[in-house]
């Protein structure tokens, strides 16, 4: 037998798999949503990158083109998680390693330099780490092998 997760079905996917895909989902909402006006506020503000955008994801979260399209890559990878038990855990754990890195960066740099050059905010960055610790916990929670 292998040990490797081949394919499943939708019948017969892995928690971490379904907990992938949905992380997925939302992350290709967030991504879209931050190119949508009214949804975003200041939408006409938006740059591709760094802190001189007043655009923001319901009014609270800022974003600029590169941050959106970063959800978007983290939405499809997510999503591609539905296909294997691997691909799925190591989404979660890495992406949510990631997010943890963002989150510490997005604290030590100042808001205001070109540093932040993803178009970070206070909100922004809480948000990374609450990402960070979800994910992490159910890669690891959702991700190991069943005794059975």
């Amino acid at each position: 037998m292998s040990s490797q997760s081949p394919a499943v079905s939708g019948s017969t996917r892995l928690q971490v798999q379904m907990v992938s895909g949905l992380f997925g989902a939302v992350f290709l909402l967030v991504g879209i949503l931050g190119f949508v006006p009214g949804i975003t506020a200041n939408l006409g503000s938006i740059s591709f990158a760094g802190h001189h955008t007043d655009a923001a994801l319901l009014g609270l979260f800022q974003v600029t083109v590169l941050h959106n399209i970063v959800h978007l890559l983290f939405g499809i990878v997510g999503m591609l998680g539905l296909r294997s038990r691997g691909l799925a855990k190591n989404f979660l754990i890495v992406g949510g390693i990631i997010y943890a890195v963002l989150w510490i960066y997005g604290m030590v740099i100042p808001m205001e330099s070109m540093g932040n050059f993803v178009g970070l905010n206070t909100a922004d960055n809480w948000l990374h780490f609450v990402l960070a610790a979800a994910m992490i916990t159910t890669g690891f929670v959702f991700g190991r092998k069943s005794r059975g």
